[in-house]
């Protein structure tokens, strides 16, 4: 498929933020919309209407959008306390050893490893890029001895770390279609990408057999070039487990519906199973610090069914990429927390113009959060689906600056608390003078009733580690986590890490629901905050597996605020589990 819209590639994280204004002036010759580098949003018509269907699921909650490149660095950039409210997903950080130098810094950012503890304290997963243990971009490559020397090297240190459980794969280059024979130029034994990538597939291999393997890495997404790599990964027998590329052109939220379908039919058409995808990198270095932009790349990966997606690194390592400046909230930060807050399902939106959001809904709390922008003027937010609570309800409609990645905001502003009511299960909420770089929340919850905190947690809107998500119409919320098998290696440990938020520290009883075909009693770890493990014990169900009729109780000593709680069939500093449990919620009260 062939775009007028040049992408903007990531030569941004070597050294100065690149050609950004050249490119920028390219794209505008091209005959596509630009908005200036770090400019706003233009106004767009006003009237527009987003229309929510709470009845209409799309997924569970994931928060797919939550990650970054280079977001997450040693010490407190940032903080836990940042981190918790966004509900990270994955991260893109580099490998253990590298000497990448990116924006101008004086010392190398991020190492894996080294940042491993932090993102699985705050529920997060990462890739390895394997490529930014050279210093430069593009890559400084010497030879293949060189590389290969590497490669045992970053990859031993990944196998030696036996008490990291959260490298979700190997990121085997970056950009390949930019900058491999660019940073291959001088070595004329080099070769092709393709065999680039076949042999460095089977280097790691022969070290290590288990870490799943990731990419092409593409800067922008191209049939042909898909076409290429994947017919080359079948017929060498190196598939990657997640495909990977990157969304960076202004307006490339437009395209990823586009560009998921499109791989799926070179999946189809190779006979090949679909597999995760992965964008690594999004949003282009004039809109990443634009709230609504943020919003727009949220409700697009959602409904593309998008398995992870990462912030652009455009400018400082460690801040979210320009979520936090100063270990402080910017502005876009409120959109993500908002995003960070929804729990349950991920309902149907429909967006109108350039007005579009993403919405949740909890049953247990009976709570519908809807994030939204990318609209001027006044417009409207129509929700259906509300009978379930009640005649009348409480909206709350916030809203974020228009700053930038260098500007603090202390907190999302107020616009209004409003009480409506719910006409054939329908409100219709007018959002006057809106700004089309902001983004606004509205939270509905029943007039009254409704929880002082949240006590439900779903084990499909949790970490899910060597394990699946699954459907079922017997599972609360309609979801439940199963296959969690692995045990005995921290590459293939199953386990689900629930980030819970409580009121007060004391004890709580924690209600587990669960199924359990076995036949016999099935156990699993329990373990919070990073402490040691007790046991869980499951009873038989007689329902059969996918059917969730088991519960059990047990007392968890909780702290003020978040906390990370573990049910694990393996995991380090555990022994493993007995027999087989499928996992549904946790209540906690």
């Amino acid at each position: 498929m062939t775009h007028l819209r040049t992408p903007i590639r990531s030569e941004r994280r070597r050294g100065r933020p690149r050609r950004a204004a050249a490119v920028l002036s390219a794209l505008a010759v091209a005959g596509t919309a630009v908005f200036g580098f770090g400019s706003a949003t233009p106004a767009f018509a006003a009237g527009n209407t987003l229309t929510v269907d709470v009845g209409t699921t799309v997924r569970p909650v994931t928060h797919v959008a939550a990650g970054g490149l280079y977001g997450v660095d040693t010490g407190s950039t940032p903080p836990l306390s940042q981190l918790y409210p966004l509900h990270v997903n994955t991260f893109t950080q580099p490998p253990p050893g590298t000497q990448q130098l990116g924006n101008g810094a004086t010392h190398p950012c991020c190492d894996g490893l080294q940042v491993a503890d932090k993102i699985t304290a705050a529920g997060g997963q990462q890739y390895l890029r394997l490529p930014d243990v050279f210093s430069t971009f593009p890559y400084n490559w010497v030879s293949w001895p060189d590389w290969e020397s590497k490669i045992k090297t970053m990859i031993s240190a990944r196998v030696n770390a036996t008490s990291t459980t959260n490298i979700a794969g190997y990121e085997i280059w970056n950009e390949p279609d930019a900058n491999w024979t660019t940073s291959t130029k001088n070595d004329p034994n080099a070769g092709s990408y393709l065999d680039m990538w076949t042999r460095t597939y089977r280097d790691i291999r022969a070290i290590d057999t288990l870490t799943p393997i990731i990419g092409p890495g593409a800067s922008a997404y191209d049939h042909s070039f898909m076409q290429s790599f994947m017919t080359n990964a079948k017929n060498t027998n190196t598939l990657p487990a997640v495909a990977v590329w990157h969304e960076l052109g202004d307006f490339s939220y437009q395209d990823v519906q586009a560009h998921v379908a499109d791989f799926r039919s070179i999946e189809d058409s190779l006979g090949l199973p679909h597999i995760p995808i992965s964008i690594n990198e999004y949003a282009s270095p004039g809109q990443v610090d634009q709230p609504s932009i943020g919003v727009h790349y949220m409700a697009a990966f959602e409904r593309a069914g998008i398995h992870d997606a990462e912030r652009a690194y455009w400018y400082e390592a460690g801040t979210m990429d320009g979520l936090l400046y100063n270990n402080l909230p910017t502005a876009s930060y409120w959109a993500y927390k908002w995003y960070g807050d929804q729990s349950g399902n991920v309902v149907r939106t429909v967006p109108q113009s350039y007005l579009d959001g993403v919405a949740s809904y909890d049953a247990s709390r009976k709570q519908v959060n809807v994030v939204f922008g990318g609209d001027s003027g006044s417009n409207t937010v129509q929700v259906n689906g509300l009978a379930g609570l009640g005649s009348q309800v409480s909206v709350r409609l916030s809203s974020t600056n228009t700053t930038g990645r260098t500007t603090n905001q202390a907190a999302p502003n107020l616009v209004s608390t409003t009480t409506y009511p719910v006409v054939n299960g329908s409100i219709t909420v007018p959002v006057a003078n809106m700004d089309a770089v902001a983004a606004y929340q509205l939270l509905i919850t029943p007039t009254s009733g409704t929880p002082a905190y949240q006590q439900t947690y779903e084990a499909e809107n949790a970490t899910v580690v060597n394990a699946s998500r699954l459907s079922s119409s017997t599972a609360s919320n309609g979801g439940y986590v199963g296959r969690i098998d692995g045990t005995g290696d921290v590459r293939t440990d199953s386990f689900v890490d629930f980030l819970v938020d409580v009121p007060t520290a004391k004890a709580y009883t924690m209600t587990v629901k669960y199924a359990n075909a076995t036949g016999a009693t099935a156990t699993q770890g329990l373990a919070y905050n990073g402490g040691g493990f007790s046991t869980v014990s499951y009873p038989p169900t007689t329902s059969g597996w996918g059917n969730p009729t088991g519960s059990v109780d047990v007392t968890v000593q909780l702290k003020a605020g978040y906390n990370v709680i573990r049910l694990a069939k393996g995991s380090p500093n555990y022994g493993g589990g007995t027999g087989y449990a499928e996992l549904d919620s946790i209540r906690l009260q």
